[in-house]
C-alpha cells in the first residue's frame, strides 16, 4: 500500500502555498455543494471564509454563521464588490451558472464555476472569452481532476505502465427515485442524468487520453423529459470508452460506480465511487472484463495479498473539494487566468457530447 502524502502527483494535485497568506473565498449559492466546499475549505492552507451570497438574507446569514464566513449579502453587486474576496466559488443551479459567472468576471473577480460550467458548450465558450478578455482567471469546478488518485491514474497511463491503452468504461449511476419537484428531474433547473453526472467520466475519460468524440448514444426519458439514463460510446485519441450514468431505482446498483482502463500490459480501476477517488486498484496483466468492485467478495479481496494486484489508498478527511481550491489559489496567485489541468476549452468539449447525445431523441422512457 502506498502513502499518497509521500507522492509527487499528491502535491501537485493540492497546488498549495503554505507562506503565501490569507486567500479571501466568496460562495454563491447555499445549497449541499456550496456545504461541502466550504467545508473543504478547512482543508486548504491559507483559505479565508470570507463571504456568501444568497436570495434569502435568513438563509445567508444561516450559511455564514454555520461555516465560518465573515459577510453574509443578498444583494450580488455588493457581494461581488467586496475587496476581501479573492475568488467567486459559484454553486447555484446549472441554469444560472453562466449569467453568475460573467458577472463574477466583470467584477473583476477570479471564479470557480460547479459543473456543469454552463448549460451549453457556447455558455462555456463564452465565459472562456469574456474572461480572457477582462485577464481574469476562470475554471470549471471539476474536482474530480485534481483528486490525487486521478492525478496518479493519469501519470501512470502516461509512463506506459499499462502498455497500449486498448479501451476503458465507466459507470456512475445513484439511486433517487423519481420525484418532478426535485431539481434532477426538472428541465427548468438544469436536470438529466448527463449534465448532473455525465460530466465525470467524459471530463476523466479526456484527462486520461484526450479530447472526446461522439460515436453512440441512447438514453432513457423521465416522466418530466428529462435523461433518467444514458449510455454512450466516446472515442477519446485512439482509446474508445462506454460510459453508463443515470438515477435508478436499486441501490445496490451504485457498487460498479468503478472507471476501469484496460491496456495490453495491464489495468486499472479507480475503484468505487470513482468520482471521489479514494483508493487505485492495478493489475499487472491485462483483463478481459471489469473486475468486480462492490459486495462482500471484493472486501475481502482487498484484504488479501494477490500477486500483480496493488491497490493504492489516497484516504483523506475531505471530501475532495479541497484540491480544486487549493490549485485555483496557487494559480491565482501565479497570475494565471485558467488552470491547464481544467482549460474551459475542455469544459466545453464535455458540454458539446452531451448536446449532441441529447439532440438524439430518447430510445425510451422509465415511467
Amino acid at each position: 500500500m502506498t502513502d499518497p502524502k509521500s507522492t509527487p502527483d499528491a502535491r501537485a494535485a493540492d497546488g498549495a502555498d503554505d507562506d503565501a497568506g490569507a486567500f479571501g473565498w466568496g460562495v454563491w449559492s447555499t445549497g449541499e455543494i456550496a456545504t461541502q466546499f466550504a467545508r473543504d475549505l478547512a482543508h486548504v492552507p491559507g483559505a479565508a471564509r470570507v463571504a456568501v451570497c444568497s436570495r434569502s438574507a435568513e438563509t445567508a446569514e444561516a450559511f455564514a454563521s454555520a461555516h465560518g464566513f465573515a459577510a453574509h449579502y443578498v444583494d450580488a453587486d455588493a457581494f461581488l464588490a467586496d475587496p476581501a474576496i479573492d475568488a467567486v466559488y459559484i454553486a447555484s443551479p446549472h441554469p444560472l451558472h453562466c449569467e453568475q459567472a460573467l458577472a463574477a468576471i466583470d467584477a473583476g473577480k477570479p471564479v470557480l464555476i460547479e459543473k456543469p460550467i454552463a448549460m451549453t458548450a457556447g455558455q462555456a465558450r463564452r465565459i472562456g472569452d469574456a474572461a480572457s478578455e477582462a485577464g481574469v482567471f476562470a475554471m470549471e469546478a471539476l474536482w474530480t481532476r485534481f483528486l490525487p488518485a486521478v492525478q496518479r491514474a493519469r501519470a501512470m497511463i502516461g509512463e506506459g505502465r499499462f502498455g497500449t491503452i486498448e479501451r476503458a468504461e465507466a459507470s456512475l449511476v445513484f439511486h433517487r427515485p423519481f420525484d418532478a419537484e426535485h431539481r434532477l428531474f426538472s428541465k427548468a433547473l438544469g436536470g438529466g442524468a448527463l449534465l448532473d453526472l455525465g460530466v465525470y467520466p467524459i471530463s476523466t475519460a479526456a484527462f486520461l487520453f484526450g479530447a472526446p468524440v461522439l460515436e453512440k448514444a441512447s438514453w432513457l426519458a423521465a416522466p418530466t423529459e428529462v435523461d433518467i439514463e444514458a449510455e454512450l460510446s466516446i472515442r477519446c485519441g485512439e482509446v474508445p470508452v462506454e460510459l453508463r450514468v443515470g438515477f435508478v431505482e436499486r441501490a445496490d446498483e451504485e457498487a460498479d460506480n468503478h472507471f476501469v482502463v484496460f491496456g495490453t500490459e495491464g489495468a486499472l480501476r479507480i475503484d468505487p465511487p470513482f468520482l471521489t477517488g479514494r483508493s487505485l486498484t492495478v493489475w499487472d496483466r491485462s483483463l478481459d472484463t471489469a473486475p468486480a468492485s462492490g459486495g462482500w467478495a471484493e472486501r475481502i479481496a482487498r484484504r488479501l495479498t494477490v500477486p500483480g494486484r496493488e491497490r493504492f489508498d489516497f484516504t483523506r478527511p475531505s471530501q475532495g473539494l479541497n484540491f480544486e481550491a487549493a490549485a485555483v489559489q496557487s494559480a491565482v496567485r501565479r497570475g494565471e487566468r485558467g488552470h491547464a489541468a481544467m482549460p474551459i476549452s475542455e469544459s466545453a468539449a464535455v458540454l458539446s457530447i452531451i448536446e449532441q447525445s441529447l439532440a438524439m431523441p430518447a430510445s425510451g422512457s422509465r415511467r
